[in-house]
């Protein structure tokens, strides 16, 4: 097939529309990939309102699952065939201060998929191969999707946060993060608190792993934290600010409120909440392309699956329109369709 399809937003704020292009080709050092499904992030909606600077017509899509199905010169550890995986990180320059450091996450030239280089809302997609995560046969393609961005975000910050196996985290939101971010936290031992509105949310939540439920509608939520002992790290994957500040007092001394959820709004904190306690509020990206691969190993060993729906690539705008409601059962997934 020479030809691709691709869903483009022509201007900020436009809908998507379905355009048929050349099939991209690999240059040095790239690979194309076949994608088999692309997860609509939230962070999805920042790109097409431009909130970015990114540059239209635009083909967004930072959660990719896919084979690779061509490479570049100079590309020895990929074949066609493999599956791979592309997220949030869609490759580093190697040669800035941080790359030199190791530091690949903070790259001062990261490429985002969508931003960098057209993304996966697409058929098809040229990425450098320095972005490829390996997907294990355990995985399938829609599960991997979601794993290079909410699943690596959840699964990278509990594992390089403060808390110990035994000790008391608490996942604020169980939406399309805070839903893996539950997971994770049980299954790498920590007494897991699932924080949400409602009480609806409580059977989901203690499905999902949770050892307990706080429903924040119904009151104090640092005093129901201080309550189990305190929290040793609350990961906040909902993007309310506000509710970010309610948790704060419900840490343990030394303990971490890890900001993986986004919200323009300030947090609140006093010195006096955090001076005396050693408390601390750390902000966490994603994760490099090893990281999404070690995240997908993780999950494949432990049994860790977010909770997906599928639509074809032709309803992406019905997709991306469920993703902003809220509708969605955790993470809508795009599939190539025909």
């Amino acid at each position: 097939m020479s030809m691709i399809r691709s869903a483009q937003v022509t201007e900020p704020g436009a809908p998507f529309r379905i355009v048929e292009s050349d099939r991209p080709e690999p240059g040095r050092g790239q690979v194309r990939v076949a994608v088999e499904a692309c997860g609509v992030c939230r962070t999805d909606a920042a790109f097409v309102n431009a909130a970015f600077p990114v540059s239209f017509p635009l083909v967004t899509g930072h959660e990719i699952a896919g084979r690779v199905d061509a490479v570049g010169e100079d590309v020895t550890t990929w074949q066609p065939g493999d599956r791979v995986a592309v997220g949030w990180f869609g490759g580093h320059c190697g040669v800035c201060d941080p790359c030199r450091s190791g530091d690949l996450i903070h790259c001062a030239r990261l490429q985002v998929p969508g931003w960098a280089y057209p993304g996966g809302y697409a058929d098809a997609l040229v990425v450098p191969a320095n972005a490829l995560a390996r997907i294990p046969d355990a995985i399938t393609a829609v599960e991997a999707a979601p794993m290079g961005c909410a699943g690596v975000a959840t699964f990278n910050s509990l594992r390089n946060s403060a808390a110990r196996p035994g000790e008391l985290v608490a996942v604020l939101g169980l939406g399309g993060l805070g839903h893996l971010g539950v997971q994770f936290a049980a299954k790498l031992g920590f007494e897991t608190v699932a924080i949400a509105r409602g009480d609806h949310r409580e059977a989901d939540a203690k499905e999902l792993g949770a050892h307990h439920y706080i429903d924040s509608a119904a009151g104090d939520v640092a005093q129901r934290l201080q309550q189990l002992g305190g929290a040793s790290v609350v990961l906040a994957t909902a993007g309310s600010s506000a509710a970010m500040s309610a948790t704060i007092d419900g840490l343990t001394p030394n303990g971490q409120l890890v900001v993986v959820g986004a919200d323009p709004a300030p947090i609140e904190v006093s010195p006096f909440q955090i001076i005396a306690t050693s408390r601390t509020v750390h902000g966490h990206p994603s994760g490099t392309a090893r990281d999404v691969e070690e995240t997908l190993r993780f999950a494949a060993l432990t049994g860790i699956r977010p909770r997906t729906e599928t639509m074809p690539l032709t309803d992406v705008q019905a997709a991306y329109d469920r993703m902003l409601a809220g509708d969605a059962h955790y993470r809508v997934v795009l599939t190539p369709g025909r």
